[in-house]
């Protein structure tokens, strides 16, 4: 009797219409596709069968990547906590004085939530789920650090130099910055609809993303 090769090893499947394999390629292309389905369907209405026909790949592909449906969302929660993150520590806040560096994270922090709905949506999700998923990843917690680092650094700055004043605590100013930028996308839908406002009217934004900036520097201000 002879032994089908399958049951003796998991060879990494081949796309199809016979693509060359990409394994980062893949996985990023199912992830793309994953954050698609699980922001229109959430964790529960999502299906594995949709996210393989969006990439044209198969299911079986999708758990030799990620093993379970769960495994592939909090996959994406990384994917998108570690977008933000990433491009924070491009912003070079250490080499601004204080309130320019300030002013570069909440204006960052603003643009990115007002281009990047789909990260709101799966955060809100993820916040039904009482953050089951994103205490399943050490992850996420660890990247998150980063910006408490640099926050913390730039308000110990601003003290020492008299323009900020003493006794800040940086989770409550990185929380103070997102909760306006994050709401504002948030609930555009019902705030926009009962108040009868465009957010995605230019002079509109453009005044929200001053008034941020404003209101946290006035804030921190000696």
């Amino acid at each position: 009797m002879t032994t089908t090769p399958a049951l003796c090893a998991a060879p990494e499947p081949v796309a199809r219409k016979g693509r060359k394999n990409n394994p980062e390629k893949t996985r990023e292309n199912i992830l793309q596709a994953a954050i698609s389905e699980f922001v229109q369907q959430g964790l529960a209405g999502a299906r594995v069968d949709a996210i393989a026909e969006r990439t044209q790949t198969s299911k079986r592909m999708i758990y030799y990547y990620f093993n379970s449906k769960e495994q592939l969302y909090v996959e994406v929660l990384e994917k998108l906590y570690g977008d933000i993150r990433n491009t924070e520590s491009s912003l070079h806040l250490a080499e601004l004085e204080p309130r320019q560096g300030i002013r570069r994270l909440v204006e960052f922090t603003f643009d990115h939530h007002d281009r990047n709905v789909d990260f709101v949506r799966i955060v809100c999700n993820e916040n039904m789920h009482h953050g089951e998923y994103v205490k399943r990843s050490a992850v996420i917690r660890s990247m998150n650090k980063t910006v408490l680092n640099a926050l913390d650094e730039i308000l110990r700055r601003g003290a020492a130099e008299g323009v900020f004043r003493q006794g800040l605590e940086a989770l409550d100013v990185h929380l103070l910055i997102s909760s306006f930028c994050f709401y504002r996308v948030s609930n555009r839908n019902t705030f926009g609809e009962i108040f009868q406002v465009d957010f995605e009217d230019a002079a509109l934004k453009a005044r929200h993303r001053e008034m941020i900036c404003e209101s946290v520097l006035r804030f921190l201000q000696a």
